[in-house]
């Protein structure tokens, strides 16, 4: 499974880069927002950081004007992934973008009837988001088993789940387990995947002994 991280924070991005464990990033106008800077130098920035895709989501709701602000971010670098919503302008947009090769990521999916829709436009990822899902009752891990075992059942598919909206790190072992292709987790969350207190004890232990040895390893 690929490991995605969800932020426009390019520090950020920078520092967990460095670690080779990510696979892309996504961005949203929220995220970039945060960070006070000019959109275009952000993506720019970050694409120039990361081999893999790199979500850029478009601002615009018709289909013309979504179209035109797709392919200005198509523009902005190879590794660029337009972001678009589930919407029929959205899903007009990502055929019209994937049939002229870019890859497009199709956000905002709350079921599976939509997720067909997205692989039917092409997207190269459908974003399902599980924590708005499970803020309203719903069990959002069920809806990612279910866009799994459909897209499954169509070998000529190439729509990769891209897991969105994840809170902790239960949902990234979740997802893996039903067979999602992608999760793009925030900063805060990834960093807790490695954490475990009887690590932090055993090498408590392990270092305490070595230190009673008087041995050194470098000499």
């Amino acid at each position: 499974m690929k490991f995605f991280v969800d932020t426009a924070d390019t520090e950020e991005i920078r520092e967990l880069a460095d670690t080779g464990l990510l696979d892309g990033v996504t961005t949203n106008p929220s995220l970039v927002a945060k960070t006070g800077r000019d959109f275009f130098t952000v993506i720019q920035e970050i694409c120039s950081l990361i081999d893999g895709p790199v979500s850029a989501e478009v601002a615009a709701t018709d289909f013309k004007t979504m179209l035109e602000e797709g392919k200005k971010l198509a523009g902005l670098a190879d590794n660029v992934a337009v972001k678009v919503p589930l919407t029929m302008a959205g899903l007009k947009t990502c055929a019209e973008l994937s049939r002229a090769g870019t890859q497009v990521n199709v956000t905002l999916c709350f079921s599976a009837a939509q997720a067909i829709l997205a692989a039917k436009a092409g997207a190269a990822f459908v974003s399902p988001f599980v924590g708005r899902l499970d803020d309203i009752g719903q069990t959002g891990m069920d809806l990612i088993g279910d866009i799994v075992q459909i897209y499954d059942n169509y070998a000529d598919l190439k729509t990769e789940v891209l897991v969105a909206s994840i809170r902790n790190p239960t949902h990234i072992v979740e997802a893996a387990l039903l067979g999602a292709d992608v999760c793009t987790i925030p900063p805060q969350v990834l960093k807790q995947l490695v954490s475990h207190p009887l690590t932090d004890k055993g090498l408590a232990a392990f270092l305490a002994d070595w230190e009673k040895s008087g041995q050194t390893i470098l000499g």
